[in-house]
């Protein structure tokens, strides 16, 4: 982002403040309120929602585990990091079909 652009995000996010009463000691609260709940999180959505296990399950998270979604697919930490990792790294490179239609055609499995 240039300089210009950074600037008068800033002096509107001021101004805005300003209309509204809210002070920086006021944003700085709120900011460290939002990090000291991210960082007791255990599961989270995509869209940033978050639930910290305790009380009732959120709504979103219910949708989704009656979707067929797992519990563990939401889960925050080095569990699910770990798991993608595990993942086998596939060298597509040295594919002769790769790009081709064969390398999207499914194989037919009728009864001869």
């Amino acid at each position: 982002m240039d300089e210009r652009k950074r600037d008068s995000i800033v002096a509107y996010i001021r101004r805005r403040m300003a209309e509204v009463g809210m002070e920086l000691d006021d944003l700085a609260a709120a900011i460290a309120e939002d990090q000291i709940q991210q960082q007791t999180a255990r599961f989270r959505s995509a869209n940033g929602e978050i639930w910290s296990g305790d009380g009732e399950m959120p709504q979103w998270l219910k949708q989704a585990i009656s979707a067929g979604q797992s519990l563990e697919h939401f889960a925050v930490g080095h569990e699910a990091v770990a798991k993608i990792e595990a993942r086998p790294k596939v060298d597509w490179s040295q594919d002769p079909f790769a790009g081709s239609r064969l390398a999207a055609v499914q194989p037919s499995h009728r009864n001869l």
